[in-house]
């Protein structure tokens, strides 16, 4: 049954449980990016699922079968005129990030397509990540002025401060397969149709465990995070600063 929607007018988010399996999908026209409005939703419905007792496992995937997640949204920027507006914009990516690390379940992901700037940070912060050969990545953030700050403490915990910095440094994109061997996908499969059987699959089986252990389980996995709202929160604001400079404005503009 669907237990949740949430549509915006460029956006949607939505809900549905069956059989102890939480599965939240998010959308947008524009390749699935992320305006702050869809932020703040996409974070407070994970919430909820995990704050909800028939909860066993949280399946978090993005619609379509093109882009898993472009990111920030580019439109969104252009309105931003403060420092304070900034940071209540990228903020947002960090309540996503903080949802998904402290819901007691787990959060698996599934990575249709490519996934750039704040969407590796989802992938980051699950705590299992499928994907199909498609799904590349990249932090663009640093060719348009500013940086991964926000995404950067789970990406960085994920795949460690080389591999971060590498990605974050040379803003190209690379392969499933990188992703795969750095960490950032536990899985890699061929195409969509086997990543749709896997991740059915797969939250089954995790849905017969039991939930208490994984609730640990996953406590120890996010252990030493707990002074995070503070960090993002710090992060956001360097992002916030940054996207009112010249340079950034000219080449969202481009």
């Amino acid at each position: 049954m669907t237990d949740s929607s949430f549509i915006l007018e460029a956006g949607s988010v939505q809900r549905e449980l069956k059989n102890g399996i939480a599965t939240i999908r998010f959308g947008h026209p524009k390749s699935n990016s992320l305006p702050g409005a869809l932020l703040t939703r996409l974070a407070d419905v994970i919430a909820a699922a995990g704050s909800d007792p028939a909860t066993t496992v949280i399946v978090l995937r993005s619609e379509g079968d093109g882009p898993f997640c472009a990111g920030a949204s580019f439109d969104e920027f252009k309105t931003i005129q403060s420092a304070e507006q900034g940071r209540s914009f990228f903020s947002g990516f960090a309540k996503v990030v903080l949802a998904i690390i402290r819901a007691p379940q787990l959060v698996v992901t599934r990575v249709q397509g490519k996934t750039a700037g704040g969407g590796i940070g989802i992938v980051a912060a699950s705590d299992y990540a499928l994907a199909t050969e498609a799904a590349s990545l990249r932090l663009s953030e640093l060719a348009v002025g500013i940086g991964p700050f926000v995404v950067g403490p789970v990406i960085e915990r994920k795949i460690g401060l080389a591999a971060f910095s590498a990605m974050a440094v040379d803003a190209d994109w690379r392969s499933a397969e990188w992703g795969r061997e750095r960490g950032l996908y536990a899985e890699v499969v061929s195409d969509i149709a086997k990543l749709d059987e896997r991740v059915e699959q797969f939250a089954a089986k995790l849905a017969g465990y039991n939930p208490e252990a994984m609730r640990r389980l996953k406590e120890v996995f996010w252990q030493g995070t707990e002074d995070w709202d503070l960090m993002l929160a710090e992060r956001a604001g360097i992002s916030g600063e940054l996207v009112l400079s010249e340079f950034t404005r000219k080449a969202i503009a481009r």
